[in-house]
Parts: structure tokens; sequence; C-alpha cells
């Protein structure tokens, strides 16, 4: 007989834990002394969290896990740009990067640099197959589990002792496909008992599932959508991203148009510039006037090249002829200069380099 799965208490919220502390016939106010261990003091074991008695944590313990990841690599970048490989309980290797604040983007229109960043992956592997991208060459495997997106955070933050202040939702998978465990993962990371960051700071970004844009926009939370455009024309976004047959351009941007009638944060386009491919100047044209449509930020990033991939970034002569057209019709863009390029930082490179070595050596 298959044993039952333990939930994991980081999966949880303050208020689902209250709820089973009284099925155990224990006061609520417990759940805050579990949450204090678990968020604050960041303790690795149930059987650490000593001002619970002796009983209940044997009773917890029986109920529910407490697991951690642990980094197996972790490559530094000389702009001091860090990525981490995980291995997960099961195995699986997910990935996240931690991006340092310095002012390595040209950045019109806001003026402020960038944060300290975390991006953090979502699922194993990926299913929606982007052209140009290392996540899904090795297929998808499974989601991330609530507690295994808020483990990337506390790990990262405990190897670098360092405080995390903004969290992007851009590695490894496509976030919206994981939607409930993404979004219980943001409460626990947004609310004061857990990691107390502010949802201005938590960015969400899709390749262009339509129908969860739209479900998304009815979440109360006040996080922000960045959506990986990375083509202006449906021929563009066809060749490089295959969701784009089943929402094109125009799919999109109507879910984008629902979201924006009902958030107050601005909207993001991602757009990784690849040579012959999405650089032209009819290209930038075009996504300057989406971009007008719902005056939304335009995020223009080089491309990183993935080893087996034949793309390429353009010249930094294209790099600024495109930067500057969009400049030219007022939309407020960053042309960042890439961090991470000598630790292979895309997603899912590290991950993809180490399966295959391991395959190498038998």
């Amino acid at each position: 007989m298959k044993r039952a799965v333990k939930s994991d208490l980081k999966s949880l919220i303050l208020s689902e834990l209250q709820e089973q502390l009284r099925n155990l016939g224990e006061p609520s106010y417990r759940a805050g002394q579990i949450t204090d261990w678990l968020y604050k003091k960041r303790v690795d074991t149930i059987d650490e969290m000593t001002n619970l008695p002796q009983p209940l944590r044997k009773r917890l313990s029986e109920t529910f896990s407490l697991g951690k990841i642990d980094a197996i690599r972790v490559l530094g970048a000389r702009d001091t740009t860090m990525k981490f490989l995980f291995r997960l309980a099961d195995g699986n290797l997910i990935e996240s990067v931690l991006i340092p604040a310095s002012p390595a983007s040209r950045d019109y229109g806001s003026g402020r640099s960038d944060r300290r960043t975390i991006c953090v992956s979502t699922q194993v592997g990926c299913a929606y197959g982007c052209k140009f991208c290392a996540s899904g060459l090795e297929g998808f495997s499974r989601n991330l589990s609530a507690n295994e997106i808020v483990d990337q955070l506390i790990a990262v933050e405990r190897a670098t002792g360092e405080t995390i202040d903004n969290i992007v939702f851009m590695g490894m998978g496509e976030p919206l496909a994981n939607l409930e465990n993404v979004l219980q993962a943001i409460r626990i990371i947004n609310a004061e008992w857990g990691l107390g960051i502010g949802a201005r700071h938590i960015t969400i970004s899709t390749s262009g599932l339509a129908p969860q844009i739209r479900k998304l926009a009815e979440e109360r939370l006040q996080i922000r959508l960045a959506v990986s455009l990375h083509g202006a024309t449906d021929e563009v976004r066809n060749r490089i991203m295959p969701i784009n047959r089943r929402y094109n351009i125009e799919t999109l941007l109507s879910a984008c148009d629902y979201y924006k009638a009902r958030k107050k944060q601005r909207l993001s386009f991602e757009y990784i510039l690849i040579a012959d491919v999405n650089d032209s100047d009819d290209q930038a044209r075009l996504l300057s006037r989406h971009a007008h449509r719902l005056s939304a930020k335009v995020n223009l990033i080089p491309y990183n090249s993935v080893s087996g991939l034949p793309w390429t970034r353009p010249s930094e002569k294209r790099q600024e002829k495109f930067l500057s057209i969009l400049r030219g019709d007022g939309i407020p863009v960053t042309l960042r200069r890439e961090k991470g390029h000598d630790i292979d930082a895309a997603c899912g490179q590290l991950r993809l380099q180490t399966e295959r070595e391991a395959l190498a050596g038998g």
C-alpha cells in the first residue's frame, strides 16, 4: 500500500495552520508560534520548536513534514549574480538566481536601479517549449509545491546572509500553469507572519496563458504581472513561442486589458532581443503600439545564448536602434545589460548541464 504523503508545514497559511491545530485539540495561538519558528528563526525540524509541548511536537511530526532544499551547485558571476542549483526531495533539480542591486540596466522612464532580486522556479522543467529557452529542453516533470517555492528564498538567504527584497517568478517553468501553488507561496511570502515581502515587490511572469491572466486579475493581491512577449506579431511569436498558437497576440492583449482594468500596478512586457528574429524596426514599432495600448513598461533583454540552440544576440548597434524607437514613442523602457553571462544564468542552463554531465558519466 502506498504511504500517504504528508503536507509540509510551509505549504500552509496561518488560518489553515490554526484550523489544523484546532483539529488536534490545540489552541490556535500555537500557529503563531509555529510560523515564528518557520519564517523568523528558520528552524529545520519540528523538534527545534522548543516552546511547543513535546507531545504536540510529536503529533506535528506524525502529521506534517518539514522539508528543506539544499544547493548542490552554486556559481558566482563577476557581477556578483549567483546561480543556485537545488536538489529536491525526489531528486529533481531546479534553479534560482540571485541578482545583485546595482545599476546594470539603462532604465529610461523610471529612474530606479535594480533591487536585490531573486528569480525563482515554479516547475521542474517546462511544458511550453519556447524555442530559445533551456528550461523546456528536457521536458516537463511536475509542478513545485508551495513549500518548495518558499524554500528557494529561505535557502538563498541562508546561503548568502542577505535579505531578499524583490521576487520575480521568472525561473524554470510557467508560473500561471501552477497558479494555485504559486499564489499559496505568495501569500506566505507576503504575510507579516511569513517572509514579509510586499506584494508590489513580487512579479509573476507568463508566456501568455490568457485565461489564467484573467483569473489572476480577480485575486486581491496587488502583485505585478510581466508578460513575456518576445515578438510583436503572431508570425514571430508562432515561430519561437508555441503558446501563441493557442492564445494569439490579440487574445493575450485582451486578457491584459482585463487585468489592467482591475489592478493598479503597471504591466510590463519582457522582450528578449534575438538577432534576425524579433529585432527589426517593424517589430519595435508594433511593440510600441502594444505598450501604448496597455500603458506598459518594456524590458529589453539581449539574448543569453544557450548551448545547443541556434539563436544569437543582436549587435549593440541594433539593440540601441530598437531601444531608440521605443524611447522616441515615449515608452518607459529598460535595456538590460545582462547579468550572469559568465555563469550561464539563463533559466534552466545549469540544470541541463548538470543532468547531461551525470548521464555522460554513467
